[in-house]
C-alpha cells in the first residue's frame, strides 16, 4: 500500500469514527465530523486531478477548517 491510499485510508476511518460518535450523541461529535469530513475533502482532491472544484475546495477547505475549529468550544 502506498503512503497516499495509506493517508486515504485514515482519512476515511477518521471520518467513519466521528460518524460513529455522531450516532452516539457524545457531545461536539457534529463539528468533529464536519472537520473530518473537510479534512478529507481536501487531501483527496489533492490527488484527484485539477478542476474548478478541486480549485475550490483546495481554496476554502483550509478556511471551512479554521472557522470549524474555531467555532468549537474549549474543551479541557
Amino acid at each position: 500500500m502506498t503512503s497516499r491510499a495509506h493517508n486515504s485510508d485514515a482519512l476515511k476511518d477518521e471520518v467513519y469514527r466521528q460518524m460513529f460518535r455522531l450516532e452516539a450523541r457524545r457531545p461536539g461529535a457534529e463539528m468533529d465530523l464536519a472537520i473530518a469530513l473537510v479534512r478529507t475533502c481536501v487531501a483527496l482532491c489533492s490527488v484527484c486531478g485539477p478542476g474548478k472544484e478541486q480549485q475550490w475546495l483546495e481554496r476554502i477547505g483550509p478556511i471551512c477548517i479554521s472557522m470549524f475549529e474555531a467555532a468549537r468550544p474549549a474543551t479541557k
